[in-house]
């Protein structure tokens, strides 16, 4: 059975469900590491069942840095709801403040990009994670990247 200290970690740790946690403690005997896994190869199961959802929600956000540098980004998820929660609006933002730092040329060169807060995850995997959490279809569908003088 499942620590509930190690639940509430790993919770924290996710965002996920603590039902889902638990759930992957119990398949890997309490194992952290084969807990996270389960859970990274779950999260992916759920992504790929929402890819197909209509994703016509969402933001457009901006970020300037230095009056110099700037980014406008417009990523989609399924419902107005989701598109105002601060977990979707922090991400969203953190893609306009990637954009602006690594100059993508594209949203596929952006998705294999690593992210710059933390360069052990790409924003593909990111992107991944969030989905997982917020449960719902997000795609990163277009930007634009202004330098002043370029």
């Amino acid at each position: 059975m499942a620590n509930v200290e190690l639940i509430k970690k790993l919770r924290a740790q996710t965002g996920l469900g603590m039902h889902d946690i638990k759930k992957a403690l119990d398949e890997s005997n309490d194992n952290e590491a084969n807990a996270l896994v389960l859970l990274k190869e779950w999260g992916l199961s759920t992504v790929a069942k929402k890819s197909d959802r209509a994703t016509s929600q969402g933001l457009v956000e901006s970020y300037v840095h230095g009056g110099r540098l700037g980014a406008i980004v417009e990523v989609n998820c399924e419902t107005d709801f989701v598109a105002r929660n601060d977990e979707f609006k922090a991400f969203v933002k953190d893609i306009a403040m990637q954009v602006a730092s690594m100059n993508p040329q594209d949203v596929e060169e952006l998705l294999k990009q690593d992210y710059f807060r933390d360069p052990s995850k790409t924003i593909e995997e990111l992107l991944t994670e969030v989905i997982s959490k917020i449960g719902e279809n997000v795609r990163i569908s277009r930007f634009q990247r202004f330098e002043l003088g370029v």
